[in-house]
C-alpha cells in the first residue's frame, strides 16, 4: 500500500529562519512559503535528489501546529508523509485495521495540490502520518 516517502515534516517556531538556515547554510534549495487555512500551517518545502523536508509554521491561533510547538519550543519533527496509489482504499483498508483518520475522516487538499489523510499517532508508536495520493 505505501510508495515512496513524499517528504518529512519539521514544526518551527520561525519560518524565515528556518528557511535560511536550510538554504544560505546547508545549500538548500527552499520555496517560496504558502499558506494552508485548512490545515493551519504557512509551509516552505526544502528540495532534496530523493525526498522533501517541509518546514511548517502555524498560521492563526487555533494552528494544531501551535499546541506541538508550546510542547517543543525550539521546534522539531511534526510528521512523515508517503505516498498511495488510492487515498480512498488505503483510509478503508486501515479503518477496517482498527487504525484511526484525524478529523472526519475525508480526505483534504493537501500543499501539493493532492488529497491528504492524517493517521493518529498512537496507532503508529509515536509518530503521526500523512498520507498522500500520488
Amino acid at each position: 500500500m505505501l510508495g515512496r516517502v513524499n517528504h518529512i515534516a519539521i514544526a518551527v517556531p520561525d519560518l524565515t529562519a528556518a528557511a535560511a538556515a536550510y538554504r544560505d547554510r546547508l545549500g538548500a534549495t527552499v520555496s517560496q512559503p504558502q499558506a494552508l487555512p485548512e490545515h493551519g500551517v504557512t509551509v516552505v518545502f526544502v528540495e532534496l535528489p530523493n525526498t522533501k523536508v517541509e518546514l511548517l509554521q502555524p498560521l492563526g491561533e487555533n494552528s494544531p501546529i501551535a499546541a506541538f510547538l508550546d510542547k517543543n519550543p525550539s521546534g522539531g519533527m511534526h510528521h512523515i508523509c508517503y505516498e498511495v496509489d488510492d487515498i480512498l482504499f488505503a483510509r478503508d483498508r486501515l479503518v477496517e485495521t482498527g487504525a484511526r483518520v484525524l478529523g472526519d475522516g475525508q480526505p483534504k487538499t493537501g500543499a501539493h495540490g493532492k488529497p491528504v489523510l492524517f493517521l493518529h499517532p498512537k496507532d503508529f508508536f509515536g509518530t503521526l502520518i500523512e498520507l498522500e495520493q500520488a
